[in-house]
């Protein structure tokens, strides 16, 4: 959250617009526009994935998931994947909530309920 405001930010209360927002004050704040084409945001997210990957690089595939803090170095990769994947929806005019929903209407027709397939995510 932006130092001159305390109000936090938490999953039950954010809208994707103020998290769209945080990041697009951020990034003109510190005029680094320039910087965010589609190419290099696109890279800083796979990038920001592989570190991501490299916490779980030799962990039990078996061992059960555990909750972990918003400050931990998982917590934070993710949010910065989430980060750059903002500033590229800011960047390309996407409209994430109608693109996810069209995605998930996809997926859903793709992998319907009571199929049989092999799970590969969504």
């Amino acid at each position: 959250m932006h130092p001159s405001n305390p109000q936090k930010l938490t999953d039950a209360n954010a809208t994707i617009d103020q998290l769209k927002a945080l990041v697009r004050r951020f990034v003109e704040e510190r005029s680094w526009g320039a910087f965010h084409s589609p190419k290099n945001l696109a890279m800083s997210i796979a990038i920001e994935a592989a570190e991501l990957m490299e916490h779980f690089q030799w962990t039990n595939p078996e061992a059960p998931a555990i909750p972990l803090a918003h400050d931990s170095p998982i917590a934070q990769e993710i949010s910065d994947v989430i980060a750059y994947s903002l500033a590229l929806a800011n960047v390309l005019g996407i409209d994430i909530s109608r693109a996810l929903e069209s995605k998930m209407e996809m997926n859903c027709l793709k992998y319907p309920v009571g199929a049989e397939y092999h799970p590969k995510g969504i």
